[in-house]
């Protein structure tokens, strides 16, 4: 099916794309902000893997097993991590979101498991796929507004700055003529790298 095929390539190219930013975060900061991208990466790398089309490749049956297992680390990694507040919490959640996706596709009623992204194959407890959709929902919303450009009124006039709020960050990042922070450190371009791995979930829950 062309139309699905098609949706699952772009949905490879923008997890890959931005679990290609993540590493590139991590040479650029350090501390939490290193680890959260490391989390980030991963779970880029591995939503591009799981979206990739069922007619380019077709993974074992262990396969999901594997997802599961890798998951499911990052998982009790996140439990342990949590406590140090940032965005821990939301990597938490994410990964278990893909522990769930890959047990759905890997139990025996979703013939075809990873087809499933194509076709809507896959199973789910739907309450859960519900809850794991609104809180998705609620996020992208809530990042999307915090992307949004606001004119900077101070000094000279000159510039934009784009409001962080929430999650701890509280500062503001405004661009000026002169030379500012490396360009994989922008606030703006970490916020948006988050938003669309958090669409791309939406879109693969949305096909259990």
């Amino acid at each position: 099916m062309h139309g699905p095929a098609l949706s699952g390539w772009l949905l490879v190219a923008l997890c890959a794309a931005t679990g290609v930013y993540c590493l590139l975060r991590t040479r650029v900061c350090d501390g939490e902000e290193r680890r959260a991208a490391v989390g980030e990466a991963v779970m880029g790398f591995g939503m591009a893997a799981m979206a990739l089309p069922a007619a380019a490749l077709t993974p074992p049956e262990w396969g999901w097993t594997v997802y599961a297992a890798v998951f499911g680390a990052a998982t009790l990694h996140g439990l342990l991590a949590v406590r140090h507040g940032g965005h821990h919490l939301h990597h938490l959640v994410g990964s278990l979101a893909m522990v769930y996706m890959a047990v759905a596709m890997a139990a025996p009623g979703a013939a075809g498991a990873h087809a499933g992204h194509a076709a809507g194959a896959a199973g789910g407890i739907p309450v859960l796929t519900g809850g794991l959709l609104l809180y998705y929902v609620a996020y992208v919303l809530r990042s999307g507004a915090r992307l949004v450009p606001v004119t900077a009124a101070a000094g000279s006039g000159a510039g934009a700055a784009w409001t962080t709020s929430g999650s701890g960050a509280g500062a503001a990042w405004a661009t000026t003529g002169g030379g500012g922070r490396a360009w994989a450190s922008r606030p703006e371009l970490t916020h948006a790298c988050r938003l669309s791995m958090a669409l791309a979930m939406l879109a693969m829950l949305v096909t259990l």
